[in-house]
């Protein structure tokens, strides 16, 4: 059926030294690409992994500054209020203390006022008092 004569040693040198060809021209660089390609997606996907935890570390970051801007704004505001309250407080204290002066020194004026309409009045009376009865003991005599 088969005749093994020098073909077949033949063909299946030519085979070896084939498969030996195609290894060394065809399939090593394409190997080699491969692993390449391999190796720098592997380096892009690492350093990308990198890249994201640093990013999500600078997000924190900056949220936990934003939140102790936040509350350091919100501290002064309140600090401001309140000394604002105080010192509107202490205005508008100051500002009745000076108009209870000013009712007090106003008051003591008109007592004053009143004090002397009261003392001319009162010599007013005794000198009316006097020629009613001047005139009352001048019209009996007579």
């Amino acid at each position: 059926m088969f005749d093994f004569d020098a073909t077949l040693p033949l063909m299946a040198l030519q085979f070896v030294l084939l498969t030996f060809l195609l290894n060394a021209v065809f399939f090593k660089p394409i190997s080699k690409t491969l692993d390449d390609r391999d190796g720098y997606i592997r380096t892009s996907k690492s350093s990308a992994a990198e890249y994201l935890e640093a990013a999500e570390k600078l997000a924190k970051q900056y949220d936990q500054e934003l939140a102790d801007s936040r509350r350091q704004a919100q501290q002064l505001i309140a600090q401001a209020q309140a000394e604002a309250k105080e010192t509107v407080d202490k205005q508008i204290a100051q500002a009745q203390a000076d108009a209870q002066q000013q009712r007090e020194q106003v008051q003591r004026e008109l007592d004053q006022q009143k004090q002397e309409a009261l003392q001319a009045l009162e010599g007013q009376v005794d000198s009316l008092s006097q020629q009613i009865l001047g005139k009352l003991l001048g019209a009996s005599a007579a």
